[in-house]
């Protein structure tokens, strides 16, 4: 019933009980007819005297609220008329629709927009979600065995007192994999495990911006950057960028005040641009020479199809100026929320101490178990398990989209990642918004390139995200997708080859 009383309130015990309870009956949480607690038992649960409990329900009892049922005790009235009722929880939005909608903040509003991109077809799409592995691939059964391992009797620095970088032993277990993996040394000392890219990159703005500070991102880019930097009363400034990707000679002709960076120069999103070897370069020398700093964004540079990747920022930087930011939950599985962030040496000391005053820690439900997936080597063999799946996906959807996409939307093959951007053909105009909501309506699931982009000179494509469509979808999403926009743009029929 949330009675709860206020000795301080200057409002008689008394009436503070009836009052709440009227207020129970009249919003249905107490529904007509419901019994209520024995007066004894109302009394220790409010820590008053039981005359006062006795005296409240009295006056509820004269007032019609509750009726006396002699051997069964005290109930609320089931005949109260309806208009004194506030309509059931079920129909709470029916009566209220007459009302004005609330009045949102232009940000809030803007976050709606964002969702109504994504419509919902007649079923649960499974093509193409952005950000979203495999759902067949993740051996569950192994991952529960870790799970119950770790908790089976977890240490108190596990189920109580956590450090403030998260647990001890998958720190170490990142920094091992990535000295093999990523080709560059780390300490745990220095790994800090995350809830999320967009968390870590808000820590970190925290750490080395003043309010108001400007800061670097891609354009286009990742929305959630631009995001995370505002929540650390940063400015974002964007720069667009080329096809050798991100330039520190543009960056600096468009805010030479900036004291951070944050790119992605592995695999851009959403483009897939590789930043060149003179970029980076270029970059770590603006960050030594300025007192800068760089967050480097590797969300998928575990998986390249062709070629051989360029070395990470962080593993040529000389100065300490480059955190390195990675993802499981794209890796593995969505709801794992669980990412890490490799500070510059020379924060990692201060960032303990000031951790707690920044963010809450991320959860440590899965940590240890992760450790352990990735020190017994589950990790890197799954991670060539689905790099084999994933190529294989996205040659799917080329050549699906060759077929029949042709003459609207051209997908070109990328070197690397877990998406694919499709523009639209010569001569053809493209509404990213209303495509979207067309596919959506065929139980096609695309994302826009255009919310990439915090400008006025958006460019209009689709973004696909294969790594989570099962084979046998992709040639019957592609159809529907076409049949969708040749609906809507008139496109000429297509050969069904």
């Amino acid at each position: 019933m949330r009675v709860a009383l206020d000795g301080g309130a200057g409002v008689p015990l008394r009436r503070q009980i009836a009052g709440q309870l009227r207020a129970a009956i009249l919003e249905r949480r107490l529904p007509p007819g419901a019994r209520l607690p024995s007066s004894r038992r109302m009394a220790a649960e409010l820590n008053c005297a039981r005359g006062t409990v006795l005296a409240a329900i009295d006056d509820l009892i004269a007032e019609g609220y509750v009726v006396a049922r002699p051997g069964s005790g005290v109930a609320a009235a089931a005949n109260l008329p309806d208009e004194m009722l506030a309509p059931p929880r079920a129909g709470a939005a029916a009566g209220a629709a007459g009302a004005p909608p609330p009045a949102l903040p232009a940000r809030t509003t803007a976050l709606l927009a964002a969702a109504r991109d994504v419509a919902s077809g007649p079923a649960a799409p499974v093509a193409f979600p952005l950000g979203q592995p495999d759902r067949e691939a993740f051996p569950f059964p192994l991952w529960a065995k870790l799970l119950e391992r770790e908790w089976r009797r977890p240490g108190w620095q596990v189920a109580g007192a956590p450090h403030p970088f998260g647990h001890a032993g998958l720190r170490a277990a990142i920094a091992a994999y990535l000295g093999a993996a990523r080709g560059f040394a780390c300490e745990a000392a220095e790994v800090v495990v995350t809830s999320g890219v967009q968390q870590a990159v808000t820590l970190f703005a925290r750490a080395v911006l003043e309010p108001g500070a400007r800061a670097w991102i891609e354009e286009p880019g990742y929305p959630g950057v631009a995001a995370a930097l505002e929540a650390a009363e940063a400015v974002p400034a964007p720069v667009p960028i080329d096809a050798a990707g991100f330039s520190a000679e543009a960056a600096l002709a468009a805010a030479p005040d900036a004291r951070l960076a944050v790119v992605a120069p592995s695999h851009h999103f959403p483009l897939g641009t590789v930043m060149s070897l003179p970029r980076r370069l270029a970059l770590l020398a603006w960050a030594e020479r300025a007192g800068g700093w760089i967050v480097e964004d590797d969300f998928d540079g575990e998986y390249r199809y062709a070629g051989r990747p360029l070395a990470p920022l962080r593993a040529l930087d000389r100065s300490g100026r480059v955190a390195y930011l990675g993802s499981f939950s794209k890796l593995l599985f969505p709801t794992l929320r669980l990412s890490f962030m490799v500070l510059p040496p020379p924060l990692a000391a201060p960032m303990e101490r000031v951790m707690a005053a920044l963010s809450a820690p991320a959860a440590l439900l899965g940590q240890g178990a992760l450790a352990r997936f990735i020190a017994d080597g589950h990790f890197a063999a799954h991670l060539r398990r689905t790099r084999v799946l994933y190529a294989a996906r996205q040659e799917a959807v080329v050549a699906a989209a060759a077929r029949h996409l042709r003459g609207m939307l051209a997908v070109p093959p990328d070197v690397g990642g877990m998406h694919l951007v499709a523009r639209p053909d010569a001569g053809v105009r493209l509404d990213d918004r209303a495509a979207t909501a067309a596919a959506g309506a065929a139980c096609v699931r695309v994302a826009r390139l255009s919310v990439c982009y915090r400008g006025e000179a958006a460019a209009h494509g689709l973004l696909l995200g294969y790594a989570g469509t099962p084979d046998a979808d992709i040639e019957p999403a592609i159809r529907r997708l076409a049949d969708a926009l040749a609906v809507r743009h008139a496109a000429p029929a297509r050969p069904r080859d």
